[in-house]
């Protein structure tokens, strides 16, 4: 079997007889869920169903739920949370323990929902000129200490039964404009990019599934990382990662062009399979078909992927939150 290249969504809490056609048709590798798409816990449940049923298979399906300001599930569905990077500042020393049992909770939430992926860990480096759109969504700002909260978040999404996707790959922490509205561009150096930025990405290469950055490397190429053939073999090559590599959605405005260039401009620079997000039906139908079926190597990596997902182990959720609260001074949720 051969997914299609795409990661879609749906317009509502359940899916409209069009887009159960649309998606038994193109056949999705998976989707990605929105606040308009949840309303409580059954219904986030036969949504899911709803996914899976179209597509004839235990499709992985993903959301955003770092924590925080972006976070698709709310009180009661999910724990408020404060920002990462406050919670990995209060942390302190007990950062590593402190962030695995965060998203081991955000797991346990999540998969009892039906929802087996999500959009973390955020290995992009902070700076002092990080955008404010992303700066409290960030570890931190030394590469090491980044890739070793990061490899915790990771195992805490896997020991959940949860597929973690690192992003933004090869780093986004650099970037001085919202790539939701605008282009970022970075004049750093090489060397100074492959010690810090793409060196927390290295050290995470192993892990299943990763999404691009939409900003331009000027040391490397003109054109976004998400579209550059230069910048996918840098991630493949001197960072290593051999995981499905998803682009950030690509309806953001860091990308200029039609959906369906920008589709056909991301497969053929290397990435594996597209993600489009809040986009009309006649949209999605558009980028499935420019997209078609994944390529021979991204299907193997698809398959690899999905099956680095496990049953939850055990989890005993007081202990944990009791853990967590004594890590973080008592101050756990936003």
């Amino acid at each position: 079997m051969t997914f299609g290249a795409t990661i879609l969504d749906a317009d509502g809490l359940r899916l409209s007889a069009d887009e159960k056609a649309f998606f038994r048709d193109a056949d999705p590798f998976g989707f990605i869920l929105f606040a308009r798409n949840i309303a409580d816990a059954g219904q986030v449940r036969a949504l899911c169903n709803d996914f899976r049923e179209a597509v004839g298979r235990n499709c992985p399906i993903t959301i955003d739920q770092e924590g925080g300001r972006v976070q698709r599930l709310r009180s009661p569905l999910g724990r408020e949370w404060l920002p990462p990077l406050e919670h990995v500042q209060r942390a302190g020393a007990d950062a590593e323990r402190a962030m695995y049992l965060r998203y081991r909770l955000i797991a346990d939430e999540l998969h009892g929902l039906g929802i087996d992926s999500n959009c973390a860990p955020i290995a992009d480096v902070a700076c002092a000129d990080t955008h404010e759109f992303l700066k409290n969504r960030c570890y931190g700002e030394d590469a090491p200490a980044v890739a070793a909260i990061g490899r915790a978040v990771a195992q805490g999404h896997l020991d959940g039964g949860v597929l973690p996707v690192l992003k933004h790959i090869p780093g986004h922490g650099r970037a001085t404009a919202d790539s939701h509205l605008d282009l970022p561009h970075v004049a750093s150096t090489p060397d100074l990019l492959e010690q810090t930025d793409f060196a927390a990405f290295r050290a995470l290469n192993d892990l299943p599934l990763g999404m691009t950055a939409h900003l331009v490397y000027d040391a490397y190429d003109s054109r976004p990382a998400t579209t550059s053939p230069v910048v996918m073999q840098l991630i493949r090559e001197q960072i290593g990662f051999d995981g499905l590599v998803m682009t950030d959605d690509i309806s953001m405005k860091a990308l200029k062009g039609s959906l369906t260039d920008i589709t056909r401009d991301s497969l053929a620079a290397g990435c594996d399979v597209v993600l489009l997000c809040n986009a009309p039906l006649e949209d999605r139908i558009a980028v499935a078909e420019a997209a078609g079926s994944m390529s021979e190597a991204a299907q193997t990596r698809a398959d690899r992927a999905l099956a680095a997902r496990k049953p939850p182990a055990d989890l005993d959720i007081q202990a944990a939150e009791d853990e967590l609260a004594a890590l973080m001074g008592g101050q756990v949720y936003g």
